[in-house]
């Protein structure tokens, strides 16, 4: 058994909760604001995945983890959190073999080292749970091919993967067909806990609708004794878009060429400070937040308000008479200010090979006995028994 100095344990999770709050202090919502109070609501169950494909960069952590954490800790005591590092999803596209093993154990101590708690929450890996593959395989078979044709997500995937410029360079001849059918995988994922509410961010709510098809689609087709599974809804969460500092037409992006343009959690201070000076701004004197004609320095606006919990018009008041130079060195001190924890916390739980290994068995220990009673119901109503 690998334990931890609990003094250690408390500060860390201490540290957790406030750059939670520093980040969403603003008044923006989570699954919270739709929290009954009532006795008698109904618990949630609560999933969500994230690809193991390199460390998660700012854009990450601000647009999906933090959002994560704050779902953990606003959680009602009946509440099922279920959060899965989705391996299967990364073989969509080519992996090396090695690198990819590596990013499943990387990808686990992101999720600690950000403050999810496998006490609270299920923490596992999808690749070690064969139900999501069984329930997908199901799922397959009643997906009509008109459905999967309108996904249109695939191509954004292929774009980025090969750097192309948008999607008009990439065509159905590079198209596998576990790219093809993925948005089937994750409806499994979702359905193989009866998941109630999925955290998607805007690009991914097309396949939480194909979720939901499917759901109706199976309930429809065998309904005997009522449905088998509940239709997810999709939970807004707070957060914050942050571009690429060097092309901030676009998102920030694990697979964009140049390094500089995206700032990951296990950044340097140093490096933190060198992507943000080298950020692209404009020459216009004045700060102010202007997203269509100075993306650039608006984009370094929405990253300080997200580190200080700020509205980007008060942070942009704050500059108004300063130059590009001061906003830059205030990012980088926030940005610092909030990544140090998590980075520190990150590189101590690499070393922990054991304890990452208990958490990842007995996560996934949890998430097969859930999913297994899930699989025992389909594969009665299908004839499968």
């Amino acid at each position: 058994m690998f334990t931890r100095c609990s003094a250690c344990l408390t500060q860390w999770r201490h540290n957790a909760r406030q750059i939670v709050t520093n980040a969403t202090s603003s008044g923006r919502r989570g699954l919270s604001s739709s929290n009954s109070t009532s006795p008698d609501a109904k618990p949630r169950v609560v999933f969500s995945g994230i690809q193991p494909t390199g460390i998660p960069h700012l854009g990450n952590f601000f647009g999906a983890l933090l959002n994560w954490v704050k779902l953990q800790n606003d959680a009602r005591p009946g509440d099922r959190l279920i959060f899965s590092i989705v391996g299967w999803h990364a073989l969509t596209l080519p992996q090396d073999p090695r690198a990819l093993s590596t990013a499943r154990r990387d990808m686990l101590a992101v999720l600690l080292a950000i403050g999810l708690d496998p006490k609270r929450s299920i923490i596992f890996h999808q690749d070690s749970n064969p139900n999501h593959t069984e329930l997908a395989w199901i799922l397959n078979c009643l997906t009509p091919m008109g459905k999967l044709r309108r996904m249109t997500t695939w191509k954004s995937r292929l774009a980025a993967s090969r750097n192309a410029n948008d999607e008009s360079e990439v065509d159905e001849s590079l198209l596998n067909a576990g790219l093809f059918t993925y948005p089937v995988l994750q409806a499994a994922d979702i359905l193989a806990y009866k998941a109630t509410h999925v955290p998607v961010g805007e690009d991914q709510e097309q396949h939480l609708e194909l979720s939901r098809d499917l759901a109706d689609i199976f309930n429809r087709s065998f309904h005997a004794d009522g449905p088998t599974f509940p239709l997810p809804q999709h939970v807004i969460t707070p957060s914050r878009r942050v571009l690429s500092l060097k092309d901030p037409s676009s998102k920030m992006s694990k697979s964009a060429p140049d390094a500089n343009s995206r700032i990951l959690l296990t950044d340097s201070t140093s490096t933190v400070k060198k992507k943000i000076r080298s950020a692209v701004t404009d020459s216009i004197t004045g700060i102010t937040y202007d997203p269509q004609t100075r993306p650039g320095t608006a984009n370094l606006i929405t990253i300080l308000a997200a580190c200080t919990g700020e509205d980007t018009l008060a942070v942009a008041a704050r500059y108004a008479d300063k130059g590009h130079g001061a906003l830059k060195a205030g990012v980088a001190d926030a940005v610092e200010e909030v990544l140090k924890g998590p980075r520190a916390e990150f590189e101590r739980l690499k070393g922990e090979r054991g304890y990452l290994d208990m958490v990842a068995r007995e996560g996934t220990e949890r998430a097969r006995e859930i999913s297994e009673e899930t699989l025992r119901g389909v594969r009665a109503r299908v004839g499968l028994v």
